[in-house]
C-alpha cells in the first residue's frame, strides 16, 4: 500500500496515500480495535452539518477566507450525503469525549477540501484539520452538538415507525371490535372484553410512546455549539455561537436553540438521558405487547389460540409443522436491548467531572443503536406480523361465555357475596354462571339475560332498576 508521511505533536506516521483520514485517525485505529462497530450514519451526517455550519459562520465573520471556506463547505456536503462514509473508520468505543471521531471528521473534510483546492492529500497548509476545519471549535462543544442532532434526526424515523405500528394495531382494533372474549387479570379469567379493545389499547400505547419521543426531541434541541473548550467560548467570535446555530438549523432543517449557558450543555447530558429513557420506555411497551401477542396466539391446540400470527418460517429443527411467533420474539429481544442501552447511557451520563463528560461516545452509540433497532423492529412487526393477524372467533366467543368473572355483572343486583357464591359453584361444577344464576332464581329471566350478556359488560352501562326477585 502506498503511503504518505504525516506529522502531529507526537511524531510522524505513515497514512495510506488515498485515505481522506489522517494521522490522528490512524492512531485511533491502532489504539481502539475494540468492537468493529463504526459510527452510526446519522452521527456522521450530523457531524458534517456541524462542520458546514461552522465554516459558514466563520466565513461570514471573515475568520476563514471565502475560497477555503467554500471547499470546506463542499467537503462537508459530501459527508452529509454519505459519500465519504467509508473514511469514518474509528471504533465507536474510543478516546473520551469523542476526540478520535471528531478528528476523523476534521481530517476527512480537510483532505477532501484539499482535493477541491487542487492539492494533494496531506498538504495541510492549504486546509488544516485543526486550524481551518476546526476553526473556533472544540470536541467539547462539537461532539455533544452532533450527537444531539443525530438523535433528533433519527428519532424522526423512529416516530414514523411507531406511527406505522400504531396504525396497524388500530386497524386490527376496528376489524376485531365485534369479537367478544374473556379478559384476563393476574393471568386468570376476568370480565369479558372485546378483542378490538385490546388491540386499540396497544395502538394507544404506541401513540403515547411517539409523544414521548417528540418531547425528547424538544429537549435535545438546546445545543452548546460555540462553547469551545470549557463552555466559555474561548477563541470564538462574539457572534459566532448564534450565527453557527442559526446556520445549523437551516442545514439540518431542524429547529435548534443556542443555549444561554454553554457550561450546562457541556457538563450535563440530561438531554441524552431523556432521549434514552424515551427509547427504553418504547422498548418496554414493545416487550409487553409482543408478549401479549405470543400468549393470545399460544397453541394452537394447548394454548389460548385466540389469534393466529402469520407463519413466517418453520419453528423447529426436530418438531415437524411447528411454527413460532418469531416477530413477537424478536420485538421482545430488541426491547431488552433498548433497556440495556439505556442503562449504559445512564451510567455514562452521571460519569462527568467538572467541565466535561468524557463518556459521550458511549451515549451516542447506545442511543443511536437503540433507536435504529427499535425503528427497524416496529416496521417489521407491523408489516410482517400485525397486518397478517387473523382471529379464532369461535374460541374467543367460548371464553367470553365461559369466564366466571362475568358474575361481577350480578353485583349491583344480588350483591358481591351472592355473586361470589355463584362463581364458586361455577368453578366447582363446571357449569356456567348464567345456568347457576337462573337455577337459583335470584333475578327475572329477561333481566338475567340482559345483565349477563358479555357484550353489555364491555362498555359502561348504568345498572337498570327495572328488576324484581322471582317469587
Amino acid at each position: 500500500m502506498k503511503t504518505r508521511t504525516e506529522k502531529d505533536s507526537l511524531g510522524e506516521k505513515q497514512v495510506p496515500v488515498k485515505a481522506y483520514y489522517g494521522i490522528q485517525t490512524c492512531r485511533a485505529m491502532e489504539n481502539f480495535p475494540i468492537s468493529g462497530y463504526r459510527a452510526h450514519p446519522r452521527l456522521i451526517r450530523a457531524m458534517g452539518m456541524v462542520k458546514k455550519a461552522a465554516a459558514m459562520a466563520n466565513r461570514d465573520l471573515r475568520l476563514l477566507d471565502r475560497r477555503r471556506a467554500a471547499s470546506i463547505i463542499r467537503a462537508a456536503d459530501e459527508v452529509i450525503l454519505g459519500k465519504l462514509d467509508d473514511q469514518f473508520v474509528v471504533d465507536v468505543y474510543q478516546a473520551g469525549a469523542g476526540v478520535s471521531f471528531h478528528m476523523n471528521a476534521n481530517e476527512v473534510i480537510a483532505n477532501r477540501a484539499i482535493d477541491l483546492l487542487g492539492g494533494r492529500r496531506g498538504e495541510y497548509e492549504r486546509c488544516h484539520p485543526n486550524d481551518h476545519v476546526n476553526c473556533g471549535q472544540s470536541t467539547n462543544d462539537v461532539f455533544p452538538t452532533a450527537m444531539r442532532l443525530a438523535a433528533i434526526l433519527l428519532f424522526e424515523d423512529v416516530i414514523a415507525a411507531a406511527s406505522e405500528l400504531e396504525r396497524s394495531l388500530a386497524r386490527k382494533g376496528k376489524a376485531f371490535d365485534h369479537i367478544l372474549k374473556s379478559g384476563r387479570t393476574h393471568m386468570m379469567d376476568a370480565a369479558p372484553i372485546r378483542l378490538g379493545q385490546e388491540f386499540a389499547a396497544y395502538a394507544t400505547a404506541m401513540r403515547r410512546c411517539g409523544e414521548e419521543l417528540r418531547h425528547a426531541q424538544d429537549v435535545l434541541r438546546e445545543v452548546g455549539l460555540g462553547g469551545s473548550a470549557v463552555g466559555t467560548g474561548m477563541n470564538t467570535h462574539p457572534r459566532y455561537q448564534r450565527l453557527a446555530v442559526d446556520y445549523l438549523s437551516k442545514v439540518s432543517k431542524q429547529r435548534l436553540i443556542a443555549t444561554d449557558d454553554p457550561r450546562y450543555t457541556m457538563q450535563s447530558n440530561l438531554a441524552m438521558t431523556v432521549a434514552s429513557s424515551a427509547l427504553r420506555n418504547l422498548g418496554l411497551e414493545l416487550v409487553r405487547i409482543a408478549n401479549d401477542l405470543r400468549l393470545l396466539a399460544s397453541g394452537p391446540n394447548t394454548g389460548l389460540a385466540e389469534i393466529v400470527l402469520p407463519a413466517l418460517q418453520p419453528g423447529s429443527s426436530i418438531m415437524p409443522g411447528k411454527v413460532n411467533p418469531v416477530l413477537a420474539e424478536l420485538a421482545a429481544m430488541v426491547g431488552f436491548q433498548s433497556a440495556g442501552a439505556d442503562a449504559a447511557t445512564a451510567l455514562a451520563a452521571q460519569a462527568g467531572q467538572l467541565e466535561l463528560n468524557v463518556m459521550m461516545p458511549a451515549m451516542a452509540w447506545n442511543v443511536l443503536h437503540a433507536a435504529e433497532i427499535l425503528k427497524n423492529t416496529m416496521r417489521a412487526l407491523a408489516r410482517k406480523c400485525v397486518d397478517g393477524i387473523t382471529v379464532n372467533e369461535a374460541r374467543c366467543n367460548f371464553y367470553a361465555n365461559a369466564t366466571l368473572s362475568i358474575a361481577a355483572a350480578l353485583n349491583p343486583y344480588v350483591g358481591y357475596a351472592a355473586a361470589a357464591e355463584i362463581a364458586k359453584e361455577s368453578v366447582k361444577t363446571g357449569r356456567t354462571v348464567t345456568e347457576i344464576a337462573r337455577e337459583r332464581g335470584l333475578l327475572d329471566e329477561t333481566l338475567l339475560r340482559t345483565i349477563l350478556d358479555p357484550r353489555r359488560t364491555t362498555e359502561p352501562v348504568a345498572p337498570t332498576m327495572a328488576f324484581r326477585k322471582k317469587k
